[in-house]
């Protein structure tokens, strides 16, 4: 008995197949991966640079950016995230980010955390229009980082990574849809270090790259097997201090999806797509395999290689320690996912605790995320933020 969705194809298309695939609302070329919650970042102080983190001064979210930064972040440190997702689509999908940290030495850290995409309540009804079943779709990765201090100012990070996707169990369209499970790690590098000039002025200048996602397939269906969304970000941050208390930091972040680019196939007399590869390169290869060929495997050579690196740029101005203000700005490709957005977010602190909130707002015509809201509190003892 074949199953059908009670939410509208629109619904389904939006809530579901797209944090699925990382499917583009524009883009020939846009490359499809699972599980690419991922990719979401997680907390406020983040989104409020338009994802340009690399080089913030670290704190406990730095799990998700580059763990190597967790040696730079003080003693520990908890935080927690919270996100309306989508509110113009849906209304109860939400997504949330817990995440902290612990020195175990002087060169020592480890660091955990947890995201969990709420996609809400989806009913299945067979032809007839009676349900058939009833489930909550979402997404959950479970993370442990570990980062040791090679040198006064670098550090090395490993990141060990649980999956799992659970989108529901069924039949839809002839295919036989299932939950899905899949480890991956995390590799983080990450240098910082700070120059006194004189008394009341300083510079900082920060810079790491972090692998990420590299392990197993997911397989939803019985079709062919998806790729996590491996991905590379290099960034780098360069911070003022005009007096001990008030903070300019400027960032630039970099960030290229490892995975095969899409084929151009053949289109017959009929005008059909056939499987036949006119440029490119046969997607379905091997783990190993993608993260090294995803560098010069697109069709259009390397002018579309170039096109697959997102850049993100923001600023992060402290005022007295207590209270900050973000912007940043964010740009992707159209024809490699159509990312584009404005950001801006603030933070206020009183002793050890900070609230952070971070807005986003599309510049492009995209459906995946208008105007979103981000949260996020966090709780450093000893207010490791104000170490340079």
């Amino acid at each position: 008995m074949s199953i059908l969705l009670l939410k509208s194809a629109c619904v389904l298309m939006l809530v579901v197949l797209l944090p699925v695939f990382s499917m583009a609302q524009t883009g020939r070329g846009t490359i499809t991966t699972g599980a690419s919650f991922l990719l979401l970042s997680p907390d406020a102080r983040t989104t409020g640079v338009a994802e340009a983190g690399t080089g913030l001064l670290a704190d406990a979210n730095s799990v998700f950016v580059n763990a190597a930064k967790l040696n730079f972040a003080g003693e520990k440190g908890l935080s927690f995230s919270y996100t309306p997702w989508m509110r113009q689509l849906v209304k109860d999908e939400h997504l949330g980010y817990l995440t902290a940290f612990h020195r175990l030495s002087r060169r020592e850290v480890l660091g955990v955390s947890v995201k969990y995409l709420d996609m809400g309540e989806i009913n299945f009804r067979d032809d007839t229009g009676n349900l058939s079943q009833r489930y909550n779709a979402g997404e959950i990765s479970i993370d442990a980082s570990y980062s040791r201090l090679l040198g006064e100012h670098f550090a090395m990070a490993l990141t060990a990574r649980y999956i799992h996707s659970n989108l529901g169990s069924g039949t839809y369209n002839g295919l036989d849809m299932d939950q899905a499970r899949a480890f991956a790690v995390d590799l983080g590098v990450y240098s910082e270090k700070s120059y006194v000039n004189s008394r009341h002025f300083s510079k900082r200048f920060a810079w790491g790259v972090n692998l990420t996602n590299m392990g197993t397939k997911l397989n939803y269906t019985n079709a062919k097997e998806s790729f996590l969304p491996m991905n590379l970000r290099m960034g780098v941050g360069y911070g003022l201090n005009n007096d001990p208390n008030n903070r300019l930091t400027l960032l630039l972040d970099v960030t290229k999806l490892l995975v095969p680019s899409r084929p151009q196939y053949r289109i017959n007399e009929q005008g059909n797509m056939t499987t036949e590869i006119e440029k490119g390169r046969d997607p379905d290869r091997s783990v190993s395999s993608a993260l090294f060929t995803s560098f010069f495997d697109a069709p259009g050579g390397f002018r579309e290689e170039l096109s697959e690196f997102a850049v993100s740029g923001g600023l992060e101005f402290c005022y007295y320690r207590q209270f900050f203000l973000r912007t940043g700005y964010f740009y992707e490709d159209p024809e490699k996912g159509n990312r584009q957005h404005l950001a801006a977010g603030v933070g206020f602190r009183v002793r050890s605790l900070q609230i952070d909130i971070g807005y986003l707002a599309p510049m492009a015509q995209r459906f995946t995320a208008r105007n979103e809201l981000k949260f996020t509190l966090s709780f450093h003892p000893g207010n490791i933020l104000d170490m340079d």
